[in-house]
């Protein structure tokens, strides 16, 4: 009969990310983030966080998304370098700047015929919680409240899904004078899509590795 061993991660040194391991990293999610955009956008769905309230001025101002993202990410830029280190606020704003050209290349390169709202809904919702978590995993955001829920989970222990979860529920509530009462039941339902990828992937001690 074989004994099952317990390996104590603590025990096991982090190893660290490469730099071409941090460039694909960062490629990836921010492509990975974008197309969810894009679903959402086209099924005019919103989410939470700094890309829900560009998705948000978008449907209410005919503004494209890229700029309004690019332009309300700059002021949170100052956090990143004050609280989270130089490197960790250059790696933020290269991964806003890949989300917003992607988001207006990728509208460009993906065409919906039909789109399910529902469908549009999960989808959409988990590859923008794939995405971030790529990107969290190795000490990149997307500016905004990503910049913040990194921050308290690094120095408070205060899980970056739920905090986000919270903040992004409120910033729903604020989409009820712009969306149709479906699409905001179902923009509140891909929230929670959202967070609980990172609530379930990113817990402290579960991934070890270091940028």
């Amino acid at each position: 009969m074989k004994t099952e061993r317990m390996i104590d991660a603590s025990n096991v040194p982090a190893e660290r990310h490469r730099l071409y391991e941090d460039a694909l990293a960062i490629l990836t999610g921010t492509l990975i983030m974008s197309l969810g955009v894009i679903i959402y956008s086209k099924a005019m769905l919103l989410t939470g966080s700094t890309s829900g309230l560009a998705l948000l001025l978008q449907y209410a101002t005919g503004a494209q998304f890229w700029l309004v993202f690019s332009l309300i990410n700059l002021p949170f830029y100052v956090l990143a370098v004050k609280r989270l280190g130089w490197m960790f606020a250059l790696r933020t704003f290269l991964a806003v700047t890949l989300v917003a050209l992607f988001s207006k290349l990728t509208a460009g390169w993906v065409e919906f015929a039909r789109l399910d709202p529902i469908y549009a809904t999960i989808v959409g919702g988990g590859l923008m919680g794939t995405g971030l978590l790529i990107l969290f995993r190795h000490r990149t955001g997307l500016g905004g409240i990503n910049i913040l829920a990194i921050y308290l989970q690094e120095k408070f222990g205060i899980r970056a899904g739920y905090f986000q979860l919270a903040v992004d529920l409120a910033i729903l509530a604020a989409a009820f004078f712009v969306l149709p009462p479906a699409n905001l039941v179902l923009s509140v339902v891909g929230a929670a899509v959202v967070n609980m990828t990172l609530a379930i992937n990113h817990k402290p001690g579960r991934y070890a590795g270091v940028t």
